[in-house]
């Protein structure tokens, strides 16, 4: 199996690099300040240093589940396994599901296909309509697989937003054949418009739902959490303790503390998001000025704009851009069979300038 791409062109980066490749947040919008306070007053505290619980410190997890409850979700601390990332969370549910099949959208997220293909998954691809998955299809697959991985909300890589409707029909299919659904939201909450509800909401026995802080606070700090009824979630600690025992507790409680003031977090978060819409919005205005032939449908939330060309191939545009210190992710690296994309390119637009964004896409234009 090769490394993800993606990962390794982050390794050729530099300062005069315009990377538009990586899902990176906008560093500028790191709380650092406030989790510099939150680290202070915790470390005082020589608990923390204490191997914790294999599935989280229990404040957090509390915390974690009022969130879910906040949103009509009913959830408590049992229903919550904190993972080092949600990428963590991703190979641990693999590991459950080791040599099964599995129904996903077409293309899907890099990183969960290598989990994927790591674990000896066989992959059923579905292909993605403008409001979610084909639905007919995707019974079709679901009703063999029994088990689906979705990205409902600004899916990764295409931006794609499922639909209330297309949410409510995956549920009832779920509910039909008793199956399982892993729905990953690291993006849910950088919405420009309003935040929809998710799947897992209506089918709390038959999923998973993944979420992270990487997206809202930082990704450095590495915690994301697995959402599950009590019984599935009391099956994954086996494998949770057999990785890492658990999570990095100093994280968790900076990360206790932070959350601790509910209206400042929310506040923090809306402050994403209008970055966020701002920069996204400036993105399409470049391309629509500078790379008119290439077609794309403006997202209404995340961190990336995906589209397409005509008859470029985006796999050896990348290799000239990144002569020229510019880098952006082929489409070809979402699908299992790569080779049969050639034309599509995902764009990330959140941890740039303007003037990169501005300078970057001129120069891809320079080279078609």
């Amino acid at each position: 199996m090769k490394r993800s791409f993606v990962r390794e062109i982050l390794e050729s980066i530099d300062n005069e690099t315009i990377s538009f490749a990586g899902g990176l947040p906008n560093e500028k919008l790191f709380p650092s300040k406030e989790l510099k306070k939150c680290a202070s007053k915790v470390l005082k505290n020589k608990e923390i240093y204490q191997y914790g619980l294999s599935n989280g410190i229990k404040e957090l997890r509390q915390k974690i589940a009022k969130m879910y409850c906040n949103s009509g979700f009913k959830t408590n601390e049992e229903n919550i396994l904190i993972t080092t990332g949600s990428q963590q969370a991703m190979f641990i549910i693999s590991k459950y599901f080791e040599n099964k099949s599995i129904t996903l959208e077409k293309p899907s997220y890099l990183g969960a296909i290598n989990i994927f293909k790591l674990n000896h998954i066989k992959m059923k691809e579905v292909d993605l309509k403008k409001d979610g998955i084909d639905i007919k299809k995707f019974e079709k697959s679901f009703a063999k697989t029994k088990l689906a991985y979705l990205i409902p909300d600004f899916q990764n890589p295409t931006s794609t937003t499922y639909s209330k409707t297309k949410r409510d029909e995956v549920a009832k299919i779920i509910k039909k054949y008793d199956g399982i659904l892993i729905e990953d939201s690291p993006y849910s909450e950088l919405y420009f418009e309003k935040k929809e509800t998710l799947i897992s909401s209506q089918i709390p026995n038959n999923s998973f739902h993944l979420g992270s802080f990487s997206k809202t606070l930082s990704p450095s700090l590495r915690i994301g959490w697995i959402r599950a009824s009590k019984e599935l979630i009391d099956s994954l600690i086996i494998i949770k303790e057999s990785i890492d025992l658990h999570s990095s507790g100093i994280s968790q409680y900076i990360l206790n503390e932070y959350l601790k003031d509910d209206a400042n977090f929310e506040k923090h978060t809306q402050k994403i998001r209008d970055d966020y819409q701002d920069k996204m919005e400036y993105f399409c205005k470049c391309l629509d000025k500078y790379l008119p032939t290439f077609k794309y449908t403006k997202p209404k939330g995340g961190m990336f704009i995906y589209g397409s060309f005509k008859k470029i191939d985006t796999f050896e545009l990348v290799k000239k851009a990144m002569k020229e210190k510019v880098l952006f992710v082929p489409g070809n690296q979402f699908y299992t069979n790569k080779e049969k994309i050639n034309n599509e390119i995902r764009f990330n637009y959140t941890n740039s300038s303007k003037k990169d964004i501005k300078k970057g896409i001129k120069t891809i234009s320079k080279l078609i």
